[in-house]
């Protein structure tokens, strides 16, 4: 790919997942080529559909919160800190709308597989907070990626939000 074209590519995403965090998955092809300082045609030669695009967005977000656990957890820091970093990280990012398409048409393998290694890096991550006394070991760690789930891939997620700061108080030692 060309390095305008690959230059692109990225704005349109940049700009799709800034405006999907901002705003929902309602936004408008026409909305994301404009904030992408690009014309329609552009964006529709990248993406040939709504569809091709939010699976772009999906890739990369679920790719980027890999990163960030990653690195995160590499931090010589309370697991509890960690996994609160995390939270924080997970609510500013589009995982509502990652999770409204897994829910719906078949998941790509690719996208599947990369799920299931941030769904086990969480479930490492938990484990250690457990291990570590911080939090209330009643509960798997893969029931509590399902809580983390529903908190932080909600629409309107926040890191202080209300559901946010009663889910880390009721997991919390």
């Amino acid at each position: 790919m060309r390095a305008d074209a690959r230059r692109n590519r990225e704005r349109i995403v940049t700009s799709a997942l800034e405006l999907f965090a901002e705003r929902g998955p309602g936004v408008s092809m026409e909305e994301i080529a404009r904030e992408a300082g690009l014309g329609v045609g552009t964006l529709y030669r990248h993406f040939p559909d709504r569809r091709a695009l939010v699976e772009e967005i999906a890739t990369s977000a679920l790719l980027g919160l890999e990163a960030e656990i990653r690195l995160l957890t590499a931090k010589d820091v309370s697991r509890w800190d960690v996994l609160t970093q995390v939270v924080a990280y997970c609510t500013a990012q589009p995982l509502a709308l990652v999770k409204s398409i897994a829910e719906g048409d078949a998941v790509p393998p690719e996208r599947h597989a990369l799920q299931s290694k941030v769904d086990g890096l969480l479930r490492g991550l938990v484990q250690e907070v457990q291990d570590e006394g911080s939090m209330r070991r009643d509960i798997s760690p893969a029931e509590i990626v399902e809580i983390l789930n529903t908190a932080v891939c909600r629409p309107g997620a926040r890191a202080g939000d209300a559901v946010t700061r009663v889910m880390l108080d009721g997991l919390s030692s």
